[in-house]
């Protein structure tokens, strides 16, 4: 049996340009972090070697892979080349939808495990790209680079993506204390409210493409580089700064990326001692997270009234492995 274990992602700057209808003209730039969240992928060889056996919220038993439903299996086995006689289990910390990047980390896990089923032994660049290929190119999603390779990588990193679309990865070298001063300032909150992020990002897709070189977009590149140099440099109140930046652009582009009873949490948020706010992912749901250095616990206070649910969370280093192999 192989089980993978692979991290969830959190956006910190930058989202949005590492989309194709972005970067294929301009390059994009983003800095995000893997997070204690995660999800497995079992994998086993199953005593019916005529058939695959894949559960997740359902149970799919089929003859030919061809066939299954589940469209990120169907395809991860057509490229690794395993036709029959396999069973794949899945489990999460956190229900799908809900902006911390759950298709990209499970389709990398999933192949993760695979290729060690396989006795293969790839890199998190090959598997992160692999995965990239799997829901742009194969399955068509409007969907781009950050949440594959997030979930690969682990850590928190800034990633280059060429017009071309070859992503440079880069460390940032923050120490023991910032790191848990990070940790300590970003308050994570489910708004209750799941949704498409393909929907989402559809209508971000087609924002850009009409308006060509959109000067929206460009300034969340530029926050997105402006996140990694505060974040590199240990200072913490201009990356929640950004983040509030970042958010106010990102909304404009697209009606979807916000509604109403976001628009009024964030404002509670600020009101109660707040630096920044976003929601987390493609927008119009999921997590909203917060900035705040001083004064958390009454932060805490004003969203429990709210009716929203605080998740503690680390950052996680280690990226996509296999914690189980025999």
């Amino acid at each position: 049996m192989i089980i993978s274990r692979t991290p969830f992602r959190l956006s910190l700057g930058g989202g949005g340009t590492d989309l194709p209808s972005y970067y294929k003209t301009h390059g994009g730039f983003f800095v995000s972090g893997a997070v204690d969240k995660y999800i497995h992928v079992a994998v086993n060889p199953r005593f019916d070697e005529d058939s695959i056996r894949v559960s997740y919220s359902t149970t799919e038993i089929v003859r030919d892979p061809s066939t299954l439903k589940h469209p990120l299996v169907r395809e991860a086995l057509d490229v690794v080349g395993i036709r029959r006689g396999i069973e794949i289990v899945s489990v999460a910390d956190a229900p799908a939808s809900t902006g911390l990047g759950s298709s990209g980390s499970f389709c990398v896990g999933l192949l993760r495990a695979l290729h060690a089923y396989l006795r293969e032994e790839k890199t998190s660049q090959f598997v992160a790209e692999e995965a990239c290929n799997i829901s742009m190119n194969r399955l068509k999603e409007p969907s781009g680079k950050q949440d594959e390779y997030v979930a690969a990588f682990g850590g928190i990193r800034a990633y280059t993506v060429d017009t071309d679309g070859e992503v440079k990865v880069e460390s940032l070298p923050l120490s023991t204390h910032i790191l848990a001063e990070l940790e300590a300032n970003i308050l994570m909150y489910f708004t209750g409210i799941t949704r498409s992020s393909s929907s989402v990002l559809s209508k971000q897709n087609t924002a850009i493409e009409k308006e060509g070189a959109d000067t929206k977009m460009d300034k969340i590149k530029n926050i997105g580089l402006k996140s990694r140099d505060a974040l590199a440099s240990g200072d913490l109140t201009k990356f929640g700064e950004l983040l509030d930046d970042h958010w106010k652009v990102k909304r404009g582009i697209v009606s979807a990326m916000s509604n109403d009873r976001i628009d009024g949490w964030y404002r509670v948020a600020k009101e109660n001692g707040a630096i920044g706010a976003k929601v987390v992912g493609s927008g119009g749901g999921g997590f909203l997270m917060l900035y705040c250095e001083n004064g958390r616990a009454s932060l805490r206070k004003a969203m429990a009234k709210q009716g929203l649910v605080e998740h503690r969370f680390r950052f996680d280093f280690d990226g996509s492995k296999v914690i189980y192999n025999v």
